[in-house]
């Protein structure tokens, strides 16, 4: 799917603006090309559409329980954590126990690294 997008991209791209001629409907010849993969890309994801859909249905109940019984103890634990730089990414021990380490003064006074750096 992915090479046959690529595919036209590149055709539509290599052809010439000025060898454009107009159909019976007053479009281009590349706009109803274009129009036509689309259409038929839409045509092809309907079903997984239609599956999600089905999907969403069965999971919806599930997901309004799940945020009716979790959203007030969340709410409970975001007013205690504060904020969330102030800790280390939660570790999971061999006993299957989650802590959050607290980071020391030193650890949060640290400057924060540029986007995209890593500290080595």
């Amino acid at each position: 799917m992915k090479q046959v997008f690529a595919l036209s991209v590149a055709v539509s791209l290599a052809s010439p603006l000025a060898a454009q001629e107009s159909d019976e409907d007053g479009m281009a010849l590349m706009e109803r090309g274009a129009q036509m993969f689309f259409e038929g890309i839409m045509r092809e994801m309907e079903p997984a559409m239609k599956d999600l859909e089905g999907l969403a249905e069965r999971m919806g109940p599930g997901l309004k329980g799940f945020v009716d019984e979790m959203g007030p103890a969340f709410a409970e634990l975001m007013e205690q954590i504060d904020d969330l730089s102030a800790y280390h990414p939660p570790e999971m021990l061999p006993n299957g126990d989650i802590i959050l380490r607290k980071k020391t003064l030193d650890e949060m006074e640290k400057a924060p690294l540029d986007d995209g750096e890593i500290e080595i």
